[in-house]
């Protein structure tokens, strides 16, 4: 799961381990600092359940995998967003627009709430006001 800010969980789901984190950080920082690398996230929006992927808050007990610090880009099948250099505010309202449009609205007022922030709907398409 990547929550709305960035960060991503890959070895855990919620308390429970089921893998290890493997290379990704490994991936994520040599592509960082190569010439022309580019550090990406790939992701469908879903689970096989209809859960989304992206979610509000991490699941109780989940460890942070990739930090939002090193996340640039996130890609699901609803879109690719570039994170660096921006805001929490601006990372949510990002994260949100390639969310799957069935959990859009719900991600969108849970981002109000934990910033205490209404964005222009225009910014984050598919969701009615």
């Amino acid at each position: 799961e990547i929550d709305i800010t960035g960060q991503v969980v890959s070895d855990t789901i919620g308390l429970n381990v089921y893998s290890g984190v493997g290379g990704q950080m490994d991936f994520m920082r040599g592509a960082s600092i190569s010439r022309g690398g580019k550090p990406v996230i790939c992701l469908t929006s879903t689970t096989n359940h209809g859960e989304s992927k992206i979610v509000s808050t991490l699941k109780k007990g989940a460890g942070v995998t990739t930090t939002r610090a090193h996340v640039r880009y996130v890609v699901t099948e609803f879109g690719m967003v570039d994170l660096f250099g921006k805001n929490l505010k601006q990372r949510c309202e990002l994260m949100i627009s390639i969310a799957h449009p069935n959990h859009k609205e719900y991600l969108y007022n849970e981002a109000v709430k934990r910033f205490r922030h209404v964005w222009n709907p225009d910014y984050i398409p598919d969701i009615a006001h």
